[in-house]
C-alpha cells in the first residue's frame, strides 16, 4: 500500500470527506485527491499537516509500519501567541510544532491552575534559547 492509499484508508475509517481533511490540513481538495490516487507526491509539510489532522503517525503514512495504525491523541492546537511569534520569526509549520513540543517537554506542569500562559515574547525567548543550545 502506498502513502496516498494509507491516507485514504484512515480518512475513510474516521468518516471524513476529502473536503473536511483538506480544510483541516490547509491543502486543496484537488491536491489531496491527487495524492490519494498516486498522481502526485506529497512534501513533508503537507504530510505532517495531514497526519496531524488524522491523528496518524507520519511513519505509518510513509511506510505502513507502526504498532498502532492511528494514534488516539488530540489534534494539535497551536496557541495564538505561538502562532503570532512563529509568523514574526518566519518559522515553518514543522518548526512551530517543534517549538510547541519543546515547550511541552520543558515547562514544568505542577498545576493547571498555576500554569502561566506563554506570551509572544515568551515564545520568542524560548526559540532563541533553543537555538543557542541546539544551533
Amino acid at each position: 500500500m502506498k502513502t496516498g492509499e494509507r491516507i485514504r484508508q484512515i480518512r475513510e475509517k474516521k468518516k471524513k470527506t476529502q473536503d473536511q481533511l483538506a480544510e483541516a490540513s490547509g491543502i486543496s481538495k484537488g491536491f489531496l485527491s491527487d495524492v490519494e490516487n498516486d498522481k502526485r507526491d506529497i512534501g513533508s509539510q503537507a504530510l505532517l499537516r495531514i497526519a496531524n489532522a488524522l491523528g496518524a503517525s507520519v511513519d505509518y503514512l510513509l511506510q505502513g509500519e507502526s504498532k498502532e495504525l492511528v494514534a488516539e491523541r488530540a489534534p494539535v492546537v497551536i496557541p495564538q501567541a505561538l502562532s503570532q511569534a512563529a509568523g514574526e520569526l518566519n518559522l515553518t509549520y514543522a518548526q512551530t510544532l517543534e517549538l510547541l513540543n519543546a515547550h511541552d517537554s520543558v515547562v514544568a506542569r505542577r498545576s493547571i491552575r498555576s500554569q502561566k500562559e506563554f506570551t509572544i515574547d515568551d515564545w520568542k525567548n524560548l526559540h532563541k534559547a533553543l537555538k543557542r543550545v541546539f544551533g
